[in-house]
């Protein structure tokens, strides 16, 4: 079955999230390159409507923001040096 862009970025950025959080207990270290190819790729994919708030936080690399943006949790995002406050 082939998701959407927007569930396979949403996975993408959980699991970053998750090898991310288990680095500090795990030896080797995960290997997180795979991953930021792949989200993006996937932020290539988007349609050109996709929300600009989304877009600028892939494009900034403000991956725990696209994700919380993804999840509905935009609000718990804070007001970075690009956007006003």
């Amino acid at each position: 079955m082939n998701l959407p862009v927007k569930q396979r970025l949403f996975s993408e950025l959980a699991e970053l999230d998750a090898k991310v959080k288990s680095m500090a207990s795990v030896n080797p270290k995960p290997n997180l390159m795979p991953i930021f190819v792949r989200i993006d790729d996937l932020t290539g994919q988007l349609p050109p409507n996709t929300d600009p708030t989304l877009l600028h936080y892939l494009h900034k690399k403000s991956y725990e923001k696209a994700r919380f943006y993804l999840e509905g949790r935009d609000v718990e995002n804070q007001a970075g040096k690009c956007r006003p406050v």
